[in-house]
């Protein structure tokens, strides 16, 4: 019987890790920005081969990680001023340019690096519990979710670069009316999702068959997720990674990963007939009732 929980706990504990890593970078975006990032499971995949690269040179661990995050962020940060900057207010053209970044990156790690590059084992080892093995890794990511959530909490609630997004995401115009560099804010936010998604790269490289189209796994789930969360990154990950991750873990358990991830799919296609605005929508509606 405590096998049987444990082995739910855990497959929660990878399927809710999995989905808030994986979306943290996306929801930034489309929530502040407003903009949907084609090329976040791109901008994964090169903070993967980024890690993958710099490990294998004999940099540790920790600082192939940072590095990873660090070049992916600068990366977008570039991708913002030459394209995305450009296509503010459009969409429909910022999906289109993106998605144009998706295949260039995917093409050119394809020409550059061939179809794949030797991967890494898991750090960390295994624990038994019963007859079942169990990952350490899973659970460090699992706390480093945990830990990325409380983050980006502190840094859009606690501090004036999060308060300025928030502003400009409010009303671009009233928050340059009160002196707020709104081009400089929503450049600061691509660049930190784009960090992010290098970040989510580099964490499961190690876990991973490192190709050019591995990205996709990751941006599938992500986009699962962002649209049953919500406009509000804050709320809308955090209950939309929780609530999927019980699904998915339940599923998968019971019947496979396939049906795991037909799970996800299903849910959204309800929370959009059922919650157009998401989970967030859907709390900040009632936080506000509840004021009342």
């Amino acid at each position: 019987m405590f096998n049987s929980i444990f082995n739910y706990f855990y497959q929660f504990l990878d399927s809710f890790s999995f989905l808030i890593i994986a979306v943290s970078g996306l929801a930034i975006i489309f929530g502040m920005m407003g903009i949907i990032n084609l090329a976040h499971g791109e901008f994964i995949m090169l903070g993967a081969y980024i890690f993958t690269i710099l490990a294998k040179a004999s940099v540790p661990l920790v600082f192939a990680i940072a590095l990873g995050t660090v070049f992916v962020g600068i990366f977008g940060y570039i991708v913002d001023k030459l394209v995305v900057s450009r296509l503010y207010g459009r969409a429909l053209d910022s999906v289109v340019a993106t998605w144009g970044i998706s295949l260039l990156l995917r093409q050119g790690i394809l020409i550059l690096l061939g179809p794949s590059i030797p991967g890494l084992t898991t750090p960390m080892g295994t624990f038994a519990v019963g007859s079942s093995t169990y990952s350490i890794y899973r659970i460090v990511l699992a706390a480093v979710a945990i830990a990325l959530l409380a983050g980006v909490y502190w840094l859009f609630m606690h501090t004036t670069f999060g308060l300025h997004s928030r502003a400009t995401m409010q009303s671009s115009t009233i928050a340059q009316s009160l002196g707020i560099n709104t081009g400089r804010m929503y450049s600061m936010t691509f660049m930190l999702g784009s960090a992010l998604a290098g970040l989510c790269g580099a964490l499961y490289a190690p876990t991973m068959t490192i190709t050019p189209t591995m990205g996709q796994a990751f941006q599938n789930d992500s986009f699962v997720t962002v649209i049953v969360g919500g406009a509000n990154p804050l709320i809308g990950m955090t209950a939309s990674g929780t609530v999927l991750g019980v699904i998915q873990s339940a599923l998968s358990m019971l019947f496979g990963t396939f049906f795991g991830k037909i799970g996800l799919l299903v849910v959204a296609i309800i929370v959009i007939r059922v919650l157009p605005q998401g989970f967030s929508g859907m709390i900040e509606k009632h936080m506000v009732k509840g004021k009342r």
